[in-house]
């Protein structure tokens, strides 16, 4: 099964998972603390082409944002917690950026997914919408941005899923945003995998934009 690492106050735990969605248990051989938090035990393999390992969503979209501090010039990086349990952080960023220097515009450097529109390989992914759903004048504009770059890309038009543009849009402050990202496989997975060059074409996405925009 995957292995799972962990520690409660009896010490360290290294186990396996067994079962499925509707029933799930552990091989450890005592019994573990109720509300100890077990991850995926890490595994990263890197090859010519790929990068595979547990959590790449989204420490990959740190990793992009990191390298965009290489050289940006004008612009904040905001890094964010607690995207993945329903948000919670956002708001008083918002706040604190928009009281601080005001932004009129957001990118979200986040990981989606594969899917039957999008592939490995076919450079960073531009998501037209979600769930929610960005202005079009803004859309339009980076897609036009994109296009002039050079730098691959491929569009996303999807009904579900989310990340942290879904708390720019509730906000009450006027801000367009657009989710920018290379796509996984393997999603919530310690197999999650995303390609090498999709990656590359994130960050030089970002930079060309960063500074275009």
């Amino acid at each position: 099964g995957t292995k799972l690492v962990g520690k409660d106050r009896f010490g360290d735990i290294e186990c396996s998972l067994i079962g499925d969605e509707d029933a799930v248990f552990h091989d450890f051989p005592r019994k573990i603390e109720p509300g100890t938090r077990l991850s995926f035990k890490q595994n990263v393999r890197i090859s010519q082409d790929f990068i595979q390992a547990a959590y790449l969503d989204n420490r990959l979209g740190v990793f992009a944002a990191l390298e965009i501090c290489n050289d940006l010039e004008n612009g904040w990086v905001v890094f964010s917690t607690y995207e993945e349990h329903g948000g919670g952080s956002m708001p008083f960023l918002l706040k604190f950026i928009q009281e601080t220097h005001p932004i009129k515009q957001a990118l979200i450097s986040d990981i989606t997914w594969i899917t039957e529109g999008v592939h490995h390989h076919q450079g960073v992914v531009i998501s037209l919408r979600d769930k929610f759903i960005p202005r079009k004048k803004f859309l339009d504009k980076i897609v036009s941005l994109a296009q002039e770059s050079g730098i691959p890309y491929q569009l996303e038009v999807e009904a579900f899923g989310g990340s942290d543009g879904r708390e720019v849009q509730f906000s009450p402050y006027a801000i367009d945003w657009c989710f920018i990202g290379a796509a996984e496989d393997h999603v919530h997975t310690p197999d999650e995998k995303v390609s090498l060059a999709d990656l590359n074409s994130m960050i030089e996405m970002y930079r060309y934009l960063m500074a275009k925009l």
